[in-house]
């Protein structure tokens, strides 16, 4: 299994990634972090896989994904699974308050993954199989005055990957939707934690199961897919009046 996975220091990637190698994947890490990206693919070689190559890339960098990813075809030979995992939550007041400030957002956890889609989708259409799986959020199911910056960007790629598993049904590609709820990573650090709190191993673990599986929509865990249900279906007139 050659699998490629960008955003490979969050901690739900690391934790799919040890799953992959203990299973002796061949991985090819990307990451804007050149030291941590070290660390996370010497502990993965560690961990039983049988071969990980790294590229540094801060990804808001469009005009470099094509190179990132003809980089990852000429060291592994080929293609089985993508997994794209990296994202920021940033903060919705500033947002509110910059056009700047939301551009960039949208550019961290939208422009940026349709750009990446679009080229993988390309390479995994002509290969004619494969895996493209993308960890969106629960959060973009309904824009909440909380965080719709962060959720309205979700929104988006999961359509785009609504559509783009449409287009490749019959090329034999799976395109697999992530979309966890609450996880206790550094990324929600500052947030209080509660009961509905999953942990990132337990959802990596999942993540890995899903694209095993090529599943469409995954909720991880599993009882936000029945929680955004209803969420989904509150009456605007009543959604409007709830502070969440």
């Amino acid at each position: 299994m050659k699998v490629i996975i960008i955003g490979a220091t969050s901690a739900i990637a690391h934790e799919t990634a040890k799953c992959f190698a203990k299973h002796s994947a061949e991985l090819f890490l990307v990451g804007r972090d050149d030291a941590k990206v070290t660390v996370v693919a010497n502990d993965l070689k560690v961990r039983g896989a049988k071969r990980v190559a790294t590229f540094v890339l801060d990804l808001s960098e469009l005009d470099r994904h094509q190179q990132m990813f003809d980089s990852a075809v000429a060291t592994l030979h080929s293609i089985d699974m993508l997994l794209i995992a990296y994202g920021t939550l940033g903060n919705q007041r500033l947002c509110e308050q910059s056009v700047a400030e939301t551009l960039q957002q949208f550019t961290n956890n939208c422009t940026s993954v349709i750009s990446l889609l679009t080229i993988s989708a390309n390479y995994f259409e002509q290969q004619r199989h494969g895996c493209i799986a993308v960890i969106s959020s629960a959060a973009g199911d309904r824009g909440r005055q909380s965080n719709y910056i962060y959720g309205t960007s979700k929104a988006a790629v999961s359509t785009f990957l609504q559509g783009l598993r449409n287009r490749l049904y019959k090329a034999g590609v799976s395109v697999v939707t992530i979309k966890p709820g609450f996880v206790d990573t550094p990324m929600t650090v500052h947030l209080k934690k509660g009961p509905l709190f999953a942990s990132a191993r337990s959802v990596g673990e999942g993540v890995y199961h899903a694209m095993k599986q090529g599943s469409d929509i995954v909720y991880l865990p599993w009882f936000w897919r029945p929680i955004m249900i209803v969420v989904r279906s509150l009456p605007e007139s009543i959604f409007k009046r709830l502070s969440l």
